[in-house]
């Protein structure tokens, strides 16, 4: 019997993460989300995650400086950057930049595809914008780099703590679609670069890392906390799904919701979000959970990680059209240890389909 969508079946074994949807819970790299986010840096979690997949140690502290002069090296290559590139989408831009770089599988490799798109999403948006691109610091970590190159400031330490969170939040997720994408691709024995650019092609697409951007068009067109209810039911009415609730996953809370809810706090105290924003993202979760609780008694849709990834993001000066970029700068370290594992292990993917066309008349 076939699955549409190869919905429980068991394509691989790794060590990397774990997905239980019945529970709500993710671990990575043997340790449950809560554990992880507000707790490891960026680098650190990419060291976890990459431990024992490549010839050369790997450690939090080299992954620090390691990954601090591959911005530098990849910065270099901006000075040939096409012009044209500023004008297509973000993401777009991004995939087609990666696609210049080496395509080897050793860890040098591993290292210039993590660094690249915390370089070309900054560089991008501010040519956008007609400014002067800005040279990364290697001495600063991955996200407060990443800030400095998009602002031209130094972030405070909540807007470091709440990207960190964002990053390593969504570095892994089992076998999603751009990971799988990611595997198959390694399976060939092709090397990083390709796995990671085919992995940037499935994220681009709407059903996987494109939602969080349309959950601020719900709250700009909600407006008020007491106009929640009214809307939301208004939209259900005309059969619109409500962005931001219910996983192909999860049958309970998102539990990368509520870690990166927890990473808005530090953001609030320190005057870095505009509470009315917050509140009314509050008040839209709170309208929509006990409507859709009404409406679908059966089913159970609760927040997933696109709603308040798409307030963090916004909080901290991104632009919405570039939030599936910065997904995938949180998301490369995933794809790449994804990637070693399946190169490893050295089996090409090679499903089988069932055929169910006409058969010639002589059969």
């Amino acid at each position: 019997m076939t699955k549409s969508g190869l919905d429980d079946v068991i394509a691989t074994e790794t060590r990397l993460s774990d997905v239980d949807g019945e529970a709500g819970r993710l671990i990575i790299v043997g340790l449950a989300l809560e554990e992880l986010a507000g707790r490891a840096g960026y680098e650190e979690t990419a060291s976890l995650l990459l431990r024992g997949l490549f010839n050369e140690p790997v450690n939090a502290h080299s992954m620090r400086e390691q990954v601090g002069q591959a911005r530098v090296e990849v910065f270099a290559r901006m000075s040939r950057l096409d012009a044209d590139l500023a004008f297509m989408p973000p993401v777009d831009a991004m995939r087609a930049l990666i696609a210049l770089l080496p395509d080897q599988g050793d860890l040098r490799c591993a290292l210039t595809l993590m660094a690249a798109p915390a370089v070309f999403l900054p560089a991008l948006l501010r040519m956008q914008k007609g400014l002067a691109l800005i040279a990364p610091d290697e001495r600063l970590s991955q996200s407060a780099d990443i800030l400095r190159m998009l602002t031209g400031a130094m972030p405070d330490e909540s807007q470091v703590a709440a990207l960190d969170a964002y990053l390593v939040t969504i570095c892994d997720h089992g076998l999603n679609a751009s990971t799988f994408a990611a595997r198959v691709v390694a399976s060939t024995q092709a090397g990083l670069t390709s796995a990671v650019v085919a992995a940037i092609s499935a994220l681009k697409g709407p059903l996987h890392g494109g939602a969080p951007g349309p959950v601020l068009d719900m709250l700009d067109s909600i407006e008020k906390p007491e106009l929640a209810r009214s809307w939301l039911s208004a939209a259900l009415d005309r059969g619109d799904r409500l962005m931001g609730f219910g996983h192909r996953i999860y049958r309970v809370r998102d539990p990368r919701a509520d870690a990166l809810k927890a990473a808005l706090g530090p953001l609030v105290a320190s005057g870095r979000v505009n509470k009315e924003r917050i509140a009314l993202a509050e008040s839209v979760e709170r309208a929509a959970l006990a409507i859709l609780r009404e409406r679908k008694p059966n089913r159970s849709l609760d927040v997933n990680v696109e709603f308040y990834t798409a307030v963090l993001l916004e909080s901290l000066g991104f632009p919405r059209d570039a939030f599936t970029g910065v997904f995938a700068i949180g998301r490369t370290v995933g794809w790449i240890a994804h990637a070693r594992e399946q190169a490893i292990d050295g089996r090409l993917i090679r499903p089988k389909s069932a055929y169910v066309g006409e058969m010639p008349a002589a059969a």
